[in-house]
C-alpha cells in the first residue's frame, strides 16, 4: 500500500516507532489505469464528503483547438506516447500529459482521468 505519512525510516537508516495505524484519508487506492474503450465511469466518496470519478474507460475527449479557441468532443484512436509510464503507451493507458490520436490530430492530456471522470485535452502540432 502507498502511504501519505512520513517515511518509515531516519535519515540513518533506522526506523521510526509507529504511532497509530492509518486514518482512512491516509490510505491510498490502486489507479484506475483509464483505458480506450466504451465508458465506464465509478463515483467515489472522498475525504469531506466530496466526490471523484473513477474513470476505467472511453472512447472520447474534449478536445480545445488554440487556434480557433473551441471545443470539440472526439473520438480517441490511440495512445501515442505517455511521459508516465514507458508500458502505459504500449497498453492504450491513459494519465495526465498523455499524448492521444484523435480524429482531429495530437493532443495532450491536461485532465486527471482518474480523479476527475473525463478527459480534456489540447491540441498539439
Amino acid at each position: 500500500m502507498i502511504t501519505q505519512r512520513r517515511s518509515k525510516r531516519k535519515v540513518s537508516g533506522g526506523r521510526y516507532k509507529k504511532d497509530r495505524k492509518k486514518k482512512l484519508s491516509e490510505i491510498g487506492r490502486t489507479p484506475s489505469l483509464t483505458r480506450i474503450g466504451k465508458t465506464r465511469v465509478k463515483k467515489l466518496r472522498v475525504r469531506g464528503g466530496n466526490l471523484k470519478f473513477r474513470l476505467f474507460s472511453t472512447d472520447v475527449a474534449n478536445v480545445f483547438d488554440p487556434k480557433t479557441k473551441k471545443y470539440s468532443k472526439t473520438k480517441i484512436l490511440s495512445v501515442v506516447e505517455n511521459p508516465a509510464n514507458r508500458h502505459y503507451t504500449r497498453r492504450n493507458i491513459m494519465t495526465k500529459g498523455t499524448i492521444i490520436e484523435t480524429e482531429l490530430g495530437k493532443a495532450r492530456i491536461t485532465s486527471r482521468p482518474g480523479q476527475e471522470g473525463n478527459i480534456n485535452a489540447v491540441l498539439i502540432k
